[in-house]
């Protein structure tokens, strides 16, 4: 069985026991989260896809981590001006365990 949710203005698609990499969540390592905003839940015979969501569909999952990932380099240069600039950026995470799919 599989689900694809919304979180983080992104599209997931996870099954039981999948991990994966979602924008920063304000729960703590350990914790539950619950993600209610289902678009699709599929499985062997059949697949009920919302409109936009699926009515009482909830993928609920584990937080294992916090994190942040490798630094992104943004180097800006304008030629023949002598104007450079260069930035770094490195964006939060939660891992989070999908532990079950209900809907």
């Amino acid at each position: 069985m599989y689900a694809v949710i919304v979180t983080g203005g992104k599209q997931y698609r996870v099954c039981e026991g999948d991990v994966i990499y979602v924008e920063k969540l304000d729960v703590k390592e350990g914790g539950a989260v619950e993600f209610d905003n289902v678009l699709v839940i599929g499985g062997d015979k059949e697949t009920k896809v919302g409109t936009p969501n699926v009515a009482g569909a909830v993928v609920s999952g584990k937080v294992i981590k916090h994190g942040k990932a490798k630094k992104v380099t943004v180097f800006t240069y304008r030629p023949k001006k002598d104007s450079k600039r260069k930035l770094g950026h490195r964006q939060q995470f939660t891992k989070v365990e999908i532990t079950a799919i209900k809907g």
